[in-house]
């Protein structure tokens, strides 16, 4: 009976202590998960610490600071530089002079530019009249040598052609008249009269047209500079490099063409007589003689003698240079020779 009471128990027990048990077991189960779970969070690094991690927010750039000023900005100060920096005056770095105007900002830019553009359109006399205007204003050193270099060149294109320029006129040949007598008359070459109308010959007749040059030609020339100034009615014409003198001996002061002489004869020093075309002959190709006897204006085929003093004292050019100014320069043209 004892063993029978102890064996059975009451309806519903055993149920219910199993059912606790359960509980209990699944209590601690979860207990031990939320325990990993923790520990494993704390081990975890943070997504925001991972070097592959982008920024959560945008990066801030800080303002620049402004530029320091240019050395031509700079002003003096009466402060001492080695008070202030440390470094003696005679070593501080000093401001920079003030940058020179550049051809492009000169006001003469524009017109020389149009210039340009009509001369090799072939509008020479409205070239001429824009190259003038920019030699008017002009205040580049550089832009200056441009603008005369290209008026030289309007120069030559409009003087030798039969082109209209405000130094010539039309002139209708009259019974009598030769070549020899109209150059003579208007004060310009007869070799340019030929070259300018482009005539064949000298024969002419009477009722025909030419077209002469009346304005007067001048030279300056500037031993220091090794430069031919040529003027046309005190203007500007062109430029003509050239030679000098050794030993200061190409004279100053003002003289005359006298004498126009195409493939001239050298006299040397010595006496001796050196044909045009003799390898000795120093004359070049054309010769135009001063009023000081033995010197003149003459051409050259050593043209590195060209730009320096390496004469015996006459003035020498290039032998198309001084072509040029054998066809323009008449006798009796003035030539003024400084140093």
């Amino acid at each position: 009976m004892s063993d029978e009471i102890y064996i059975r128990r009451r309806p519903g027990a055993a149920p219910r202590r199993r059912w606790w048990t359960a509980l209990m077991v699944l209590g601690l189960i979860g207990l031990g998960a939320w325990g990993w779970w923790m520990l494993h969070r704390e081990l975890k690094p943070s997504v925001s610490e991972s070097p592959a991690s982008p920024p959560t927010e945008p990066a801030t750039v800080p303002p620049a600071e402004p530029l320091p000023p240019r050395p031509a900005e700079l002003v003096p100060s009466t402060t001492s530089t080695h008070a202030l920096t440390g470094v003696s005056p005679s070593t501080a770095a000093q401001p920079s002079p003030a940058p020179t105007l550049s051809p492009e900002s000169d006001p003469a830019f524009p017109f020389w530019e149009a210039a340009r553009s009509n001369y090799l359109a072939g509008a020479l006399g409205a070239a001429r009249t824009n190259a003038f205007e920019a030699l008017r204003v002009v205040q580049s050193p550089p832009l200056h040598r441009d603008i005369e270099t290209l008026l030289g060149q309007i120069h030559t294109a409009l003087v030798f052609s039969p082109a209209p320029m405000e130094e010539k006129e039309d002139y209708t040949i009259q019974p009598g008249d030769t070549l020899g007598s109209i150059a003579k008359r208007f004060g310009c070459t007869l070799q340019w009269l030929i070259r300018a109308n482009q005539l064949k010959s000298e024969v002419i007749r009477p009722g025909d047209r030419l077209r002469v040059l009346t304005g007067r030609f001048e030279v300056r020339l500037d031993k220091s500079d090794f430069e031919l100034l040529l003027l046309l009615n005190n203007r500007f014409f062109k430029r003509y490099r050239v030679g000098v003198g050794q030993y200061d001996r190409t004279p100053t002061g003002e003289f005359q063409i006298t004498e126009r002489i195409p493939q001239p004869t050298w006299w040397r020093p010595d006496g001796r007589v050196i044909p045009y075309g003799d390898k000795e002959n120093v004359l070049g190709t054309h010769w135009l003689a001063l009023n000081v006897p033995g010197y003149g204006l003459h051409g050259t085929w050593e043209t590195d003698t060209v730009g320096r003093a390496a004469s015996a004292g006459c003035v020498r050019l290039l032998n198309s240079d001084i072509e040029e100014l054998y066809l323009l320069l008449p006798v009796g043209t003035r030539v003024v020779i400084q140093d």
